[in-house]
């Protein structure tokens, strides 16, 4: 008898141990899932690994026909070029099959306070009537200017939830990829919650 009861009170002590350290899951598992991500230093490509650990999916980045050039400057004079232009540069990067997908993460860094144009270009691809729409960003410091505004102006027939941010680094500083080490774990709880917030994580 007094075995018994021992295992029942290291039972009741480790239940609230175990319940918190259980693995988040999914809530739509049945969903098709794609996280597509444009990321240059590499910290949108950390968020969208996030993503894809808690939620799964097919997990793409977005590459150009023609790379930006390596140097900040003349990325940012191009970039500018593009915006006042309204040029949509081409891309290598193609989806087969867009109609499967349910859930589409879309993930971007802040280009010069808007949505970067590679990013405008896969949303003109595309037909994405009747999907579910999600945005997320890293960004130097600044916020996500109207990037997130152009995400539902672009996507008129989607449902667009509530999108996520985090500072990342500062390429125009040196400061590349922040999202690490301490800063990816704290990302990483960051996330989390923000699925939890929009019912898409248990």
């Amino acid at each position: 008898m007094k075995t018994i009861l021992a295992n029942l009170l290291l039972t009741a002590m480790f239940v609230p141990f175990l319940s918190g350290c259980a693995k988040a899951q999914p809530i739509a598992t049945d969903q098709k899932i794609l996280i597509v991500y444009l990321s240059r230093t590499n910290n949108t490509k950390a968020i969208a690994g996030i993503i894809h650990k808690y939620m799964g999916g097919n997990l793409v980045p977005v590459e150009l026909v023609n790379p930006y050039p390596a140097n900040y400057q003349a990325t940012v004079q191009q970039v500018a070029a593009e915006n006042e232009k309204g040029y949509l540069p081409a891309l290598k990067t193609k989806i087969d099959s867009m109609e499967k997908y349910d859930i589409v993460f879309i993930g971007f860094p802040t280009w010069g306070m808007q949505l970067p144009p590679p990013m405008k270009s896969f949303l003109h691809q595309y037909n994405f009537r009747g999907k579910t729409i999600i945005p997320f960003n890293t960004n130097g410091g600044y916020g996500i200017g109207s990037s997130f505004d152009t995400v539902k102006q672009l996507c008129p027939d989607s449902k667009v939830l509530e999108g996520f941010s985090i500072r990342g680094g500062s390429e125009r500083d040196g400061k590349m990829l922040a999202i690490k080490d301490k800063e990816a774990a704290e990302a990483d709880s960051k996330v989390r919650e923000w699925l939890r917030s929009i019912n898409l994580l248990k």
